[in-house]
């Protein structure tokens, strides 16, 4: 599975893309109010006329953006070369011209602009502190991506979506203060790309000392979802938790049989574990269980296949890893 397709909502709000270089703003039809919609400012990713922030200035331009919630940010050009910086930075010199934005979105690029695990990132932190009311933030791309320890007291929900997470990210993310943060998604990805976090990388998370207020966790899309399920059986963090996503990964019998031996699990609202590769008793089982007691799970093997060769070796596959 690859990201075939752009945002279409974010913060609670549409998605709207801002017209690129060439179009006339308003002329075919009249922009939105500036608070209604999440707002996708991006550019050609290859060869491009124009660059992100002067798609910005026009943007600022335009539109009342004292009243915008949510933003989005697209392709840059040459997103699998060149990192962000000018973006970032674009950005924060914009940050009082941006008084309400409570919503931010770094990379919202699919797979025609470029591969998840080619898009070039960098460091967010300063993204994090020009906006210290910022609410909701995501990011796409692991590829040199930089993400230091950070305290926001306002921060309630972080996505870091890649194919590879490298260490010294999970490192720093695990090791922020976050007090407000209610949902945390992280796709650990694989170590052919970059994802070179072990569990114990996770251990702060999974205490959740630095978490108080998280009520969802999403550890996903990693090749080592059973040493997670493993971790997770005796986490302190999962008392707390109302929905635990553990899908998109390599996932099998192993690690189900762990995480239902430990902590458990009746109290949550949801348990999402699609794409996976268990077996069909064991299945069977989880999924009586746990609606049994009122849990909503999603068990879908999806497209997870094994391939094996002719040596016997059996290979898995993450959702999104390329």
């Amino acid at each position: 599975m690859t990201i075939g397709s752009h945002l279409k909502e974010f913060h609670g709000l549409p998605a709207f893309t801002f017209p690129a270089a060439g179009d006339t703003p308003g002329t075919a039809a009249p922009l939105p109010a500036a608070e209604s919609v999440a707002w996708r400012i991006a550019v050609d990713a290859y060869d491009s006329e124009e660059e992100w922030p002067e798609a910005f200035a026009r943007f600022l331009a335009a539109v009342d953006s004292r009243r915008v919630r949510a933003l989005i940010v697209g392709a840059w050009s040459d997103v699998y070369e060149k990192a962000p910086d000018a973006v970032i930075d674009a950005l924060v010199a914009a940050r009082d011209q941006l008084p309400a934005l409570r919503g931010l979105f770094l990379g919202d690029i699919v797979m025609e602009e470029c591969e998840i695990s080619w898009i070039v990132q960098g460091d967010v932190s300063p993204l994090l502190a020009a906006f210290p009311d910022l609410e909701e933030f995501g990011v796409r791309g692991g590829n040199e991506l930089v993400f230091p320890a950070v305290r926001h007291e306002r921060l309630r929900a972080l996505t870091v979506e890649t194919g590879g997470l490298p260490v010294a990210a999970v490192r720093g993310i695990a090791g922020g203060d976050l007090p407000a943060l209610v949902s945390l998604d992280l796709w650990l990805g694989t170590s052919e790309y970059g994802g070179d976090c072990q569990v114990s990388d996770l251990a702060p998370i999974l205490a959740g000392d630095r978490l108080p207020s998280l009520r969802r966790l999403g550890l996903r899309n990693s090749e080592i979802q059973d040493d997670i399920c493993r971790a997770l059986a005796s986490a302190p963090v999962v008392a707390r938790l109302e929905d635990l996503d553990i899908s998109m990964g390599v996932l099998t019998d192993d690690g189900v049989t762990e995480l239902l031996s430990g902590r458990p699990l009746t109290h949550l609202k949801s348990l999402d574990l699609h794409h996976n590769y268990l077996g069909p008793e064991l299945r069977d089982r989880l999924v009586q269980t746990l609606e049994a007691a009122g849990v909503r799970v999603d068990a879908d093997a999806g497209d997870a296949d094994s391939d094996e060769e002719e040596d016997g070796t059996v290979w898995r596959f993450v959702a999104v890893g390329e």
